[in-house]
């Protein structure tokens, strides 16, 4: 079993595109996605449409719920308040009434999903550091949790005495006596200085977890956000991975 793990896709169509096209050569036979499907880019509903008709398990991001609310949204930069509010006008009733109703918390077979922290995951905390991993590692009842928002690659690792790690994280294998929190970075808008779209796929039966960078077509993604009224930062910053 090779599970694609994808997430913080924010209205990429280009870039999940790619994703989705690199998984299915690399023979993953379940998809699942840990949120923030719209927000910042040109695509929502194409994004979301994709997703949903994947049947695939999905949590709920902060962008996909703030663009679900009929109120005005609020708690994001300017930058973001923006995008989101264009994103609202973007969806009809029937895709936010599908947004609204994603959970926080998901379990898959035998690992964990959640889009931001496992102890206050309604709350968007983020997690920077080992510190912050440690409060969601109490809460973690699988070896292993995917998560996102960070928008950046990283892996946290709890050994047997309870001490917090951050391991390299290319192709990791699991160890049974540890404890893995993992960020698969973000498909359409990572933050870690690399431009390139970033998923992961789990080979469940083989014990690992590979990160997976991807070129793809930035200058159409580009386009479409300066044609759609948006912020030029929201382009430019697509470019350098930030």
């Amino acid at each position: 079993m090779r599970f694609c793990i994808f997430g913080d896709i924010h209205a990429n169509l280009e870039a999940l595109q790619t994703v989705l096209a690199d998984a299915a050569k690399n023979q993953c036979t379940h998809y699942v996605c840990l949120g923030d499907i719209v927000g910042y880019n040109a695509n929502p509903r194409e994004c979301l449409n994709l997703v949903r008709d994947m049947d695939c398990p999905v949590v709920k991001g902060n962008h996909d719920e703030m663009a679900s609310r009929e109120a005005d949204p609020g708690g994001f930069n300017a930058l973001a308040e923006e995008a989101i509010s264009w994103t609202r006008a973007q969806l009809p009733p029937e895709d936010k009434e599908w947004l609204r109703e994603l959970k926080f918390v998901r379990q898959v077979r035998d690992f964990t999903i959640v889009h931001a922290t496992l102890d206050t995951p309604t709350k968007w905390g983020y997690v920077f550091n080992q510190l912050d991993a440690a409060a969601s590692f109490n809460y973690q009842h699988t070896q292993l949790c995917f998560y996102g928002h960070t928008h950046s690659p990283r892996c946290y690792v709890r050994l047997a005495d309870r001490s917090v790690q951050v391991a390299p994280f290319e192709k990791l294998r699991l160890e049974q006596s540890k404890k893995y929190f993992i960020n698969v970075g973000s498909v359409g808008q990572p933050r870690d200085g690399d431009w390139h779209a970033s998923y992961a796929i789990y080979h469940a039966d083989r014990g690992y977890v590979e990160l997976r960078r991807l070129e793809y077509d930035i200058q159409t993604a580009q386009q479409k956000i300066l044609a759609a009224g948006l912020p030029l930062r929201l382009a430019e910053r697509l470019a350098v991975g930030k």
